[in-house]
């Protein structure tokens, strides 16, 4: 076999389970498998499986996204990758330096000082010090911690220490740099900043594997990608197309649902142009909720639109008080700046004496709608973009 070229990712029908969770132990439980195993001579492990046959490859400068929803098996597939666990059976191979952010604090270790994390992840990547340092002041201020750098990693918030495993990562020049969801964990400022260096590192050759939930950033930054859904490949190609297939899956199982989280019910959703047209780009919509509660509330009230299961590009809020039994929640949308495609419909509501923060509406989506309009304009090569919208609404509680 010819040897592969630095930053080559070779994934050949990879399988990989992990032993079932055990259940909390009791007395009952107990009692009955010590009961199985007086009758037998070994003890039985159930094992589920995360990945099966899985297949991938990535090209040196490469770029592959890997989406679906949680516990599909894309950060196992990462890990596996990474070699921070190993497959059950197939084949992974992987070239070069390997800087990977699977996690907030992903290779940092707290009792050193940010500096000290600078070198010794740069060892770890084969790196020399003189190399390092030559990077240290790009890196330290990059990550925004010129007045941190020498306090304990530690004495760092959340978002610091995330700042500081992405900066290491990126600029320390990998091979491969593995990306899983943890850029939200930033401000939106930051966020573009990562977007950015991604595009940097990958002109510069860099082989990108980028999982996040965001489909937006993924269509700008990835070319290729792979859909995880119950531990298999659905889908593999070009990013739009595979990302379409995913977002026409979501609002399928989209249709309305009723929550068992909380004691609000949606009984019917509908969402139609204020002028009784079609849905376009820049119109005003017209959202209607026939919902059902047992007691009247003083509550907040919130519609969501997203693409797929990414994050909402905008959410409106309504306060104020909701009667017993029947009734209709009319929100009018104005001027809603969406592009061609289809999105989805997300309402919950919350009480601040309800269960101690229970939602009485939970979350989720109840409906899905087209809009016809201009598609998005493409944007340079190399420039990605996370934009939040605004958009004004109109509420009355009929």
């Amino acid at each position: 076999m010819p040897t592969l070229p630095d930053g080559t990712i070779e994934i050949e029908h990879v399988w990989k389970k992990f032993r079932a969770d055990r259940t909390v132990p009791k007395f009952y439980d107990q009692l009955k498998r010590f009961g199985h195993s007086m009758g037998s001579k070994g003890t039985k492990h159930n094992y589920r499986w995360v990945l099966r046959d899985v297949n991938a490859h990535v090209s040196p400068g490469g770029t592959l996204a890997l989406i679906g929803v949680n516990g599909s098996g894309k950060t196992t597939l990462l890990k596996i990758i990474s070699q921070v666990t190993y497959q059950t059976a197939g084949r992974c191979e992987v070239k070069g330096r390997i800087g990977a952010l699977l996690s907030v604090t992903s290779g940092i270790q707290p009792e050193l000082s940010g500096r000290e994390n600078v070198f010794l992840y740069g060892a770890v990547l084969g790196m020399g010090r003189q190399k390092i340092r030559q990077r240290f002041d790009e890196i330290v201020e990059f990550a925004g911690l010129t007045d941190a750098v020498d306090r304990q990693v530690k004495f760092y918030s959340m978002g610091m220490q995330m700042r500081l495993g992405f900066s290491i990562a990126a600029f320390l020049e990998p091979d491969v740099l593995l990306v899983d969801e943890v850029l939200s964990v930033g401000d939106a400022t930051f966020q573009q900043k990562c977007l950015n260096r991604i595009g940097e590192i990958v002109r510069q050759g860099t082989t990108l594997l980028y999982v996040s939930h965001d489909l937006a950033s993924v269509e700008a930054s990835c070319e290729r990608a792979i859909w995880l859904a119950d531990s298999v490949v659905m889908a593999s190609g070009p990013t739009k197309e595979v990302v379409s297939q995913y977002r026409s899956a979501v609002q399928h199982n989209a249709e309305l649902t009723t929550s068992t989280e909380g004691e609000v019910q949606v009984l019917k959703a509908e969402i139609t142009a204020a002028d009784g047209g079609q849905i376009r780009s820049e119109c005003d919509l017209d959202v209607r909720l026939t919902l059902h509660s047992p007691e009247a509330h003083d509550a907040n009230f919130f519609i969501g639109v997203s693409q797929g299961t990414a994050f909402p590009m905008f959410i409106v809020r309504y306060a104020g008080s909701f009667p017993a039994g029947e009734f209709e929640v009319h929100c009018r949308l104005r001027n809603v700046p969406l592009a061609h495609g289809r999105y989805a419909l997300w309402p919950a509501m919350s009480g601040h004496l309800y269960g101690k923060g229970k939602p009485l509406l939970a979350w989720s989506p109840v409906t899905s709608f087209d809009v016809m309009g201009p598609d998005l304009p493409k944007l340079p090569e190399g420039v990605m973009v996370l934009s939040p919208v605004y958009v004004g609404a109109d509420w009355k509680i009929n």
